[in-house]
């Protein structure tokens, strides 16, 4: 019976790991996930004796996480919040592991478990603001380094300028590739290590400033190679070769780091302190909250039997769709701006998977540029939503050099939250405004946008919205207030508009 819950549990989560799977293959800071379930197993085997061993009544707690993680994947489906259904399953497990052995036998399992959670990338725009933020973390340490080492070097945003060459530290430089390995192995390399809870965590979190400044150490190195021997040293296999060698540097430096405390406190060996321990037998008790029945697994199949048939059910419910306007009859003379519409390839639009967008270049009396798209989506379900500027800017070239949270005042004198950000590459900079239309709401936060997503999809049965995005370039030295002013004055004009295209 465990076995049929735990494969009813893989079909029932089935949209959530589809997910999982796709961001592992995607995206190479996530490309280790692919082995995460494979250590957790051997951890489970590892422990297998003791599994029996400690096997107890099964508790009735497991039925209440299966139906929370039940709750979850209904949730997860109706807002296409991949995250929740990914937890919501690990939280399955658990039910099921309370319901076959109860507390004794889940407090036995529970680190493999927990280690799963490594496997589970984080939301796109949550990474997103990671890895500028780490690019500019990393590209700052690396310039100081390099001018400590007597170079003449000038750091505008991510760009480092070596004057002969400019040395751009984009996405794949942001040290998230290393991160997110790194932090699975040095929890391994906590769990392995017998001492102290404060040694074993200090080793742990040591990970995020190992991972920060090796990866700026990589970024010097690079500007070094540059400088002597040309920019073909930053790219090909040397640039991947490095990485290498920086990610096997980490994990050297942790075990320096165990090393260096065993040195102060037991003095003992690498082999002595790096090895997988056994737990011990969790003696089973019957006592607390208990199932008492014969078939207690049975009760944990039906929960999730009922919340998988719940989710295709609500997920798969007629969404109220409001009667709109399409937008490729938006305005293309707007005051003093006329514009010329343009069009995305095939592919993009299949990529971002729209129902409907507009795209035009608008241009002023004075020759003033900027870019006015929107975005709309009839269902944000099943992973379909708004790709985050913040996801798509870095992936262009473009670098996040500021970002910001700013309000524009309409002409009725009502406020307009927006993001607002600035970016440049090879010298040339842009200023960006963008928000999120959703069901009559201007939101900015998109960490507020997925909770009224959640809102809306459950009590007004919508999850229709858009996302409005404005960006114009900034001459050389044009100071960045007179693209505020430029974009703010062409809001005032569009954002009335927009009403019969993206439904209040």
């Amino acid at each position: 019976m465990l076995v049929l819950g735990v494969l009813l549990a893989f079909v029932a989560f089935a949209g959530g790991l589809i997910e999982l799977v796709g961001r592992w293959y995607k995206q190479e800071e996530y490309s280790h996930g692919f082995f995460l379930p494979l250590i957790t197993l051997f951890l489970l085997w590892h422990r297998r004796k003791v599994l029996v061993q400690s096997r107890g009544q099964p508790s009735g707690w497991g039925v209440v996480a299966l139906v929370i993680a039940a709750l979850m994947l209904v949730l997860g489906e109706v807002t296409a919040i991949f995250l929740a259904i990914q937890l919501a399953f690990l939280l399955a497990l658990v039910g099921l592991i309370l319901c076959y052995g109860g507390v004794s036998l889940l407090r036995v399992t529970l680190l493999p478990i927990a280690f799963l959670l490594f496997a589970i990338p984080l939301p796109y725009f949550i990474d997103s603001q990671l890895s500028w933020r780490l690019q500019l973390a990393s590209s700052g340490i690396g310039v100081g380094i390099l001018r400590f080492l007597g170079y003449s070097v000038y750091l505008e945003g991510n760009v480092i300028d070596l004057g002969a060459y400019k040395l751009q530290v984009v996405e794949a430089c942001s040290g998230l590739r290393y991160l997110y390995p790194l932090l699975s192995l040095g929890f391994l390399m906590a769990y392995t290590y017998p001492a102290k809870f404060v040694w074993r965590a200090l080793v742990f979190l040591s990970t995020i400033p190992i991972t920060v400044l090796t990866n700026s150490a990589r970024i010097a190195m690079v500007g070094v190679l540059v400088n002597r021997w040309g920019s073909g040293m930053a790219d090909g296999f040397l640039h991947y070769f490095e990485g290498w060698v920086i990610f096997i540097v980490c994990q050297l430096i942790l075990m320096g780091e165990v090393w260096l405390i065993e040195r102060f406190t037991h003095r003992r060996s690498m082999f002595e302190v790096q090895q997988f321990p056994m737990p011990s037998v969790v003696q089973p008790s019957g006592k607390g909250f208990t199932v008492r029945m014969s078939r207690p697994l049975l009760t944990a199949v039906v929960v999730l039997a009922l919340g998988w048939a719940t989710a295709l059910t609500v997920g798969g419910r007629e969404e109220v769709k409001p009667i709109r306007t399409s937008l490729r009859t938006f305005p293309l003379a707007l005051g003093n701006w006329r514009a010329v519409e343009s069009s995305l390839s095939i592919e993009v639009e299949q990529a971002l998977g729209f129902d409907d967008y507009v795209l035009a270049d608008y241009r002023d009396d004075q020759g003033d540029l900027l870019n006015f798209y929107v975005a709309y989506y009839g269902s944000q379900r099943k992973g379909v939503s708004p790709h985050s500027p913040q996801v798509c800017i870095p992936g262009g070239g473009w670098v996040i050099s500021g970002l910001s949270t700013t309000a524009v005042r309409l002409n009725d004198g009502t406020p307009l939250d927006v993001v607002r950000v600035l970016i440049d590459k090879d010298g040339q900079r842009q200023l960006v405004y963008y928000w999120f239309e959703q069901r009559g709401r201007h939101i900015a936060n998109e960490y507020l946008m997925k909770w009224y997503l959640l809102q809306d999809a459950i009590v007004r049965n919508r999850t229709d919205g858009a996302l409005v995005r404005v960006v114009t370039p900034l001459r050389q030295n044009e100071p960045q207030s007179a693209g505020d002013e430029r974009l703010t004055a062409f809001m005032r004009l569009a954002v009335p508009m927009l009403g019969p295209f993206v439904p209040q």
